[in-house]
């Protein structure tokens, strides 16, 4: 593939992710809200637990969608030969951890780089979502306590 092709592909697979993990996380709001006016659960002690654990899976669910897209597209490439490699790979690209014990050709190379820049901004939007969950469900009162 060439740098033109891999700077498309990438660039398009970027904004797949980036559109995957925002409807993930908007169509998940009613969900929360759903669950958050639930009469028996904002009077207990789990209101605030449960609510986080619900928008931690939802974006958990974001970035395992994203991470099998780019597995499914390294085997559609031919740059990974089977299912294990190719999730280990978009794994360990996705989250920037890139152990380097799987090198892929030249071709693909630059490609394979947008799986970290969809990583990290998702990541980023990930953390944005989950503080300002967090914010809207704490009492005021304890917001300033220590």
């Amino acid at each position: 593939m060439g740098l033109f092709e891999q700077l498309s592909y990438g660039t398009l697979l970027l904004g797949g992710c980036a559109l995957v993990h925002v409807s993930v996380l908007a169509f998940g709001i009613p969900l929360l809200v759903n669950v958050g006016s639930r009469s028996k659960l904002r009077t207990s002690k789990l209101f605030i637990p449960t609510l986080t654990l619900v928008g931690f899976g939802l974006i958990v669910f974001a970035h395992t969608l994203q991470i099998w897209l780019w597995a499914a597209w390294f085997l559609q490439s031919g740059a990974l030969m089977d299912i294990e490699t190719a999730v280990y790979f978009s794994l360990v690209t996705y989250t920037t951890l890139g152990y380097g014990d799987i090198v892929l050709d030249e071709g693909i190379r630059i490609f394979a780089a947008f799986s970290a820049v969809a990583g990290l901004l998702t990541f980023g939007l990930s953390t944005a979502f989950l503080v300002g969950l967090i914010g809207r469900i704490l009492p005021s009162e304890t917001v300033g306590e220590n």
